[in-house]
């Protein structure tokens, strides 16, 4: 039987890729694993006992669009980290923030848009799910460069009227995945402000908005709303980052009533909803904010390990929110595939190459000469681990 071709040119996942990459490769040095974006700090002191409690719930059915409570402590949630006063029905549950942007663009892009093939526009680096939601639904995916020209924030404005007029959905995450850049209101306000001119969605990707290091990052809802323009947005965040629990597969969608109300009829048919006991412990996380201030002050220590280890080495660029390092690799050791590579061999540290975070498009692959490293590890881990880093890449710096 045939294949569906839509999906025939995606990349292996970057992951399974690293590991073919460094196939046979044996670590020079204690493993020190700073792939993966995952948050390795202490869960929610209560998470055990609201799961206890409500174990008995894992024998019933539960609600697809998310609880009244747990609808009621994101929106409390909002309200509390962004003013905002949004309605219970302008909120859905969503497994993880991954699940929502993919099918946003199943219920939400339209197949034609002024009788052409409509365009998804994709920061370029990018978290891969948006690249193959574009390809489910048919669009074009116009990758836009992201990288130290542009501050790392795709220039949207940039592209050709014929671009705009086509597109559909832009997604954006801030702070950014893989490079750490916070969208400005400024630039929050200039891009709803063309999806306006041009009729297109914004999907506002903004799981790592908790972690910051000077202020807490604009959201793009809020925004819109202060523009009168709430319809534009649908933004996305979870509790993986911002209360360390990946595995709880818990997070939301909020938007205009119009999109949301698409989002949960598509997800009437086609989605899975999170467990009663998974809607409970979410709903205490988000009334919650203790355990977030005290997760934040750990990465903010970590940022400030990475400033004093790596701060002289020539393109740095000091993380503004998230967790992860983009650092640029020295011409003298190539790639980032390369530099992988030697980590591994030399000092048994695993990075990601951030070609496969990227695509190439036009100028080549953006992310081809940097490496993206988690600061996931506890304090005295990390500290170890971009000293070996400094000493293997840089030479000593």
């Amino acid at each position: 039987m045939a294949l569906p071709e839509r999906f025939s040119n995606l990349p292996d996942y970057a992951f399974p890729r690293l590991r073919k990459l460094l196939s046979g490769i044996a670590p020079g040095g204690e493993p020190l694993i700073l792939t993966i974006g995952e948050p390795r700090h202490a869960m929610p002191d209560f998470v055990g006992r609201v799961m206890a409690e409500s174990i008995a719930d894992f024998g019933k059915y539960p609600a697809n669009e998310g609880t009244p409570d747990l609808l009621a402590a994101i929106s409390g949630w909002l309200s509390r980290r962004h003013g905002l006063e949004v309605a219970p029905e302008r909120i859905m549950a969503l497994n993880g923030t991954r699940e929502g942007l993919f099918n946003a663009a199943l219920a939400l892009a339209p197949e034609r848009k002024n009788g052409q093939r409509p365009a998804i526009l994709v920061p370029n680096p990018f978290y891969q799910v948006y690249a193959v939601a574009a390809a489910a639904v048919g669009a074009e995916p116009v990758f836009v460069p992201a990288t130290p020209e542009t501050g790392h924030m795709p220039r949207f404005a940039d592209l050709p009227t014929e671009v705009l007029d086509r597109a559909t959905v832009a997604y954006l995450c801030s702070p950014a995945n893989p490079q750490g850049s916070i969208a400005s209101e400024d630039y929050l306000e200039e891009l709803i402000a063309l999806a306006e001119k041009h009729d297109f969605l914004v999907f506002s990707d903004e799981c790592y908005s908790e972690i910051w290091r000077d202020a807490p990052p604009p959201g793009a809802l809020a925004v819109a709303t202060r523009m009168g323009l709430p319809d534009r947005v649908v933004m996305f965040n979870s509790l993986s980052k911002r209360s360390n629990l990946p595995g709880l597969r818990s997070g939301f969608a909020a938007g205009g009533a119009e999109q949301i109300a698409q989002m949960r009829r598509l997800r009437s048919y086609a989605g899975a909803p999170l467990p009663l006991p998974v809607q409970r412990v979410s709903a205490a996380a988000w009334a919650d904010e203790a355990h977030v201030d005290q997760s934040r002050a750990l990465y903010q220590q970590k940022y400030r390990i990475a400033d004093r280890v790596l701060g002289n080495i020539p393109g740095y660029q000091p993380v503004a929110g998230g967790f992860f390092l983009w650092l640029p690799v020295p011409e003298s050791v190539g790639t980032g595939e390369d530099a992988a590579r030697k980590l591994w061999a030399e000092a048994g540290i695993q990075v990601l190459p951030g070609a496969y975070l990227a695509r190439d498009a036009e100028g080549g692959n953006p992310g081809r000469n940097f490496i993206r490293v988690a600061l996931v590890a506890p304090a005295d881990q990390t500290e170890a681990a971009l000293n070996r880093l400094k000493n293997c890449l840089y030479q000593g710096g």
